[in-house]
This record gives structure tokens, sequence and C-alpha cells, in this order.
């Protein structure tokens, strides 16, 4: 890699952990997980200099890379136990999938950008994270590799996708920014049977929308 991880980066991610934790972020796990994922890799050299920021920053595409708090946050939320099967829509540059994989999720992660999946699937097996990876619409999910213990959403949805619905398990919980492009609200869905489901709001947050179908 150009840019080894050195005890410098390592120190930076001390100092954002420490952030985070300052900002509610309670989950040992999350945090350990971020300590862990050198996340100068993901970015593009010239934002490097940022890169342990609470900020988040562009990675092409039209995407970014979600600030720290936002991941660790959303990564809370899932309230992950080890090996469970973790749907990830909008692979992005990769990190979030990381940190999951750091937590010892089983992840599927799934990419309408074939821009960003094909420079994912290079990098995250270089720095030791194998998820399965697939280029497809988010919107439809992974139907086949289902049903998924949880569902994370790295975009942000004008509504809950219903395929995605139908492919959490009964008592998995879904992390999704729900809402219009301005202004999302952070929601969690948990699924109570067949055709119950208990949604809870936490708090408003801003992601790049989530698209319908695939780019090439």
């Amino acid at each position: 890699m150009d840019s080894p991880d050195t005890l410098r980066h390592q120190g930076l991610r001390k100092r954002l952990v420490e952030g985070l934790r300052i900002k509610g972020i309670r989950d040992q796990r999350v945090l350990d997980a971020i300590a862990k994922v050198p996340r100068h890799l993901f970015m593009d050299s010239s934002f490097i200099q940022f890169a342990y920021k609470d900020q988040a920053f562009p990675i092409g595409a039209g995407q970014t890379i979600s600030q720290p708090y936002t991941v660790a946050f959303q990564s809370m939320l899932l309230q992950l136990e080890p090996n469970e099967k973790v749907l990830e829509v909008g692979t992005g540059s990769g990190y979030q999938a990381a940190v999951l994989v750091e937590m010892g999720a089983n992840v599927f992660t799934i990419e309408r950008q074939r821009e960003l999946y094909l420079k994912v699937q290079q990098l995250l097996p270089e720095l030791g994270y194998h998820p399965k990876f697939f280029f497809g619409d988010g919107y439809k999910g992974l139907p086949t590799y289902g049903p998924f213990d949880k569902i994370i959403v790295t975009a942000g949805a004008p509504v809950i996708p219903d395929d995605l619905l139908q492919q959490l398990r009964i008592g998995g919980r879904m992390v999704i920014p729900l809402g219009p492009a301005e202004k999302q609200i952070m929601t969690v869905i948990t699924r109570m049977g067949d055709d119950d489901f208990k949604k809870e709001v936490f708090g408003a947050f801003v992601f790049v929308p989530m698209l319908k179908g695939t780019e090439k």
C-alpha cells in the first residue's frame, strides 16, 4: 500500500475513538473496531490528512466515506452478535464493511456503482477484510442469500424497501436512514413476526440518496 498504517495513524485513531466516546458511543466493540480499521487507506491521498477527523469526505462517483460518528452510531444500533449474517446496502468506500467484519460479522455488501464496487473488491482483501461483494440494486437486496440477522443501509432512503423487510429474519434488526434528500431520520426496524415490524427513531442525519438500479 502507498500509505502504510503507522504509529502516528494509530495514535490519531485512538484520539478519534476518545472523541466518539465523548459523543456517546458506548459499545466497546464498535470503538475497538474503529480503533483498528485504517480509515486513511480508504480515502484518496489528497484527503489523507483529514482521515481521522470526525467528518465525511468525497470518495468519487458522487459518494462519500461516512463520518466516523455515523459509522459508529449505525454499528451500535445494529446490536451485533458474533458471526451474525449482515447485509450492507451501499458498500461505498468499504469502510463500514471493514468495521463490521472487524466486529465479527459475516458481511454481505451490495454496491450499485461499478467503479466503487471494483475498487473496494480489490482494497478490502488487501487490508485483510473479506466480506462477500455484490454488484446490484440495493433496493432489491440479496434474496437468494437471506434471511439476514441484521441489515444496514448506508444511504438515505425515501421509503423502506419492502424487499429488504422480507429479507430480515424474525427477531432481526434493520438500521436505515429514512426520509427526503435534505435530511433523514435514523430508524431501526425490528421484525417481530411475518408481518409485524417495530419501528424506533434515533435522530436526524444527512446521507447521500439511495438510488434504484445500477450504474455501469
